[in-house]
């Protein structure tokens, strides 16, 4: 389904033609396999009287208004992306994408809530992945439960893309590979995860961008998606991210780990088509990259 169009709190999605004819208002099953919706969902919005036929339209109660559920704290936020059913915001390095624990403030989602708030719109906040606190990059939002419902969905089928790029110490001997090691929690330290035998089952793939002089330019691709899954995989190749000291990279040049969310691709909710969101280089990233190529030793 490619056409959609919001009138207030509802969606209309206009029925093919030639499906048109056998259905009738309330032939709720047969609508349902028309529209790409969560069956279960659509269910529980026919049950609600939420579902209504008109002059050949499907109308769907999709955009209720919602309490953000996040306290609203004033912070210009970078959108790469957004319609009524997503949003992909460029995060800075610094910032928790949500609470770790009650009452923190300073997170992404407090600063969502406020852009949401801001800018008229009764969206709860839902994040479908995270990065690090130090990472910056792309952080997809579903702007609905219908978007929620389908993105987490795509998001456990391996069906979003997440692609990375970071500096990496050390002269690389392939220029390409794939790091397949199981990822456990580091009983000598909470905060800290490992390469274990028991752990869980952890894939990063990455490819050298440039090499540089005692660094590298490094994209990765994510399979699973672990806690601290880069900077554990290329810790253990050898290569530890600049700025990383977690995982024994050099702060000489950089105080946080060298990390960024530069691409997500996903497909959309409703009309189904890929969409491919960039996010630029932070200017401390590309700082780092410009020093890094103007000294011989990291």
């Amino acid at each position: 389904m490619t056409e959609w169009k919001r009138s207030g709190e509802w969606l209309e999605l206009p029925l093919p033609n030639a499906a048109w004819k056998p259905l009738r208002p309330g032939a709720v099953e047969e609508i349902a396999a028309l529209l790409p919706v969560p069956r279960k969902y659509f269910l529980r919005l026919a049950s609600k009287g939420l579902i209504r036929v008109q002059d050949e339209l499907v109308r769907l109660h999709v955009f209720p208004k919602e309490e953000a559920a996040f306290r609203a704290e004033q912070h210009d936020i970078d959108v790469l992306y957004e319609d009524d059913f997503c949003l992909v915001v460029n995060k800075p390095a610094g910032m928790s994408v949500h609470p770790s624990e009650a009452g923190q403030g300073g997170t992404l989602a407090s600063a969502v809530a406020y852009y949401y708030e801001s800018t008229g719109q009764a969206c709860a906040v839902r994040h479908i992945h995270r990065l690090d606190q130090d990472t910056t990059g792309a952080v997809l939002y579903a702007k609905n439960e219908w978007a929620h419902v389908l993105l987490d969905e795509a998001m456990r089928d391996k069906r979003i893309d997440r692609r990375y790029v970071a500096v990496a110490e050390g002269i690389f001997r392939k220029n390409q590979g794939t790091i397949d090691a199981p990822i456990g929690k580091d009983r000598h330290h909470s905060g800290k995860r490992r390469v274990a035998p028991g752990g869980d089952q952890a894939v990063t793939h990455y490819r050298v961008i440039r090499q540089l002089k005692n660094a590298a330019l490094v994209e990765l691709e994510l399979e699973t998606g672990r806690t601290h899954q880069i900077r554990v995989h290329l810790s253990h190749l050898g290569h530890p991210l600049a700025g990383d000291a977690l995982y024994g990279g050099s702060t000489r040049y950089f105080h946080r780990q060298a990390l960024h969310g530069e691409k997500l691709t996903f497909e959309h909710p409703v009309t189904q088509k890929s969409i491919e969101v960039h996010a630029p280089l932070p200017l401390d990233f590309q700082q780092l990259l410009d020093k890094v190529e103007a000294t011989t030793k990291m």
